[in-house]
Order: C-alpha cells, then structure tokens, then sequence
C-alpha cells in the first residue's frame, strides 16, 4: 500500500498545483479527481483500462466518456497523462492524497469516525466539535458504524488515533492483566 501511495504522490502533488492556479478553484477541482477516483475503482473499469486490445487513445476516451463532470482540456490531459503511463489505476490513491494537500492547505483534516452505533447528525456534531478542539484542525467527518466495538468511538485524524472504544478497553485490560 505505500509503494501505492509513493507512485501517486507525485502526481497529486502536480494536479494540486494546477488546480491551485486554475480559475475553476480547489473544490471543483477536488469534486472531479473523486469523481475519477470512483469510476477508477470500478472492477469492470478497470478491466476495460487493462484490456490489451485498447491503445492509450482508446482508454483515454473511454474513461473520459464515463465521467459525468465536464472534463477541461487540463482534465483530459491529465487523464491522457496518468493513462500513458499505466497509472490510471492509481486515481484513488491520487484523490486521496489531493485531498490531503487541500485540507492541509485549509488547515482542516479529515475525522475517520468509526462508532458502535449510528450517530444521529447532533450527536456528530458535538463530537467534531470536540474533537476540533483537541486537534486544533477543523475537522470533516467521515463516520461509519462498526458493532465490533462494542460501544463508544474510535477517531483517525491522520495519523493520531483516539479510541475510546469498549473493544479497545477490554483489550488494554486484558494487556494488564497478562503482565
């Protein structure tokens, strides 16, 4: 996974350049490579963009063709680009570290929330809020239920994690116990 994400850094780092000077802006910008990245993490799209009887050209049109976003000339030649260089494959790792430069940019990050139970958007919110707080970062959430837990939250703010969860006690007791 880090080779994954080391072949993609370039290319997010170049796409977060070009989107910063271009007039259509970050969010439409971020709005497009997600997109890309959706469709590109599509099995049967990337069957299609392995397909040994498609040239370049064919793969970049047809990729092209299944974005609903209208592509620029610099979208289009960024595909052509990624797809030239067998790295079209890479838009979600792409997308992801995009994102992370813009958020960083923003000075806010992403919240990976995971929760025992779902959480109505009140309690969401007091607990961005919260978190915000401790992290010094505006936070966006990304919250998702895992009943594994037990109880209460696990919280992936980069590369920090907070886990409050009843899971993660009883392993931090079963730990103490053992020694």
């Amino acid at each position: 996974m880090a080779e994954l994400s080391t072949i993609a850094r370039p290319y997010a780092e170049a796409l977060f350049a070009t989107a910063k000077e271009d007039q259509q802006g970050l969010a439409s910008w971020s709005e497009l490579v997600n997109q890309l990245a959706a469709v590109a993490s599509l099995e049967d799209v990337r069957e299609a963009l392995t397909d040994p009887r498609l040239n370049n050209a064919q793969r970049t049109e047809l990729f092209c063709g299944l974005i609903k976003l209208p592509l620029s000339e610099k979208a289009r030649s960024f595909i052509g680009l990624l797809v030239n260089n067998d790295r079209i494959l890479l838009l979600p790792q792409i997308a992801e570290q995009f994102d992370a430069l813009k958020n960083q940019l923003e000075g806010s990050a992403l919240a990976e929330i995971t929760s025992a139970f779902a959480l109505d958007e009140a309690q969401v919110q007091e607990l961005v809020t919260g978190l915000e707080k401790k992290f010094g970062l505006k936070l966006k959430p990304a919250v998702t239920v895992d009943p594994a837990l037990i109880g209460g939250v696990r919280v992936v703010v980069g590369d920090q994690v907070l886990d409050t969860s009843v899971q993660a006690q009883l392993a931090r007791m079963r730990d103490t116990l053992a020694a």
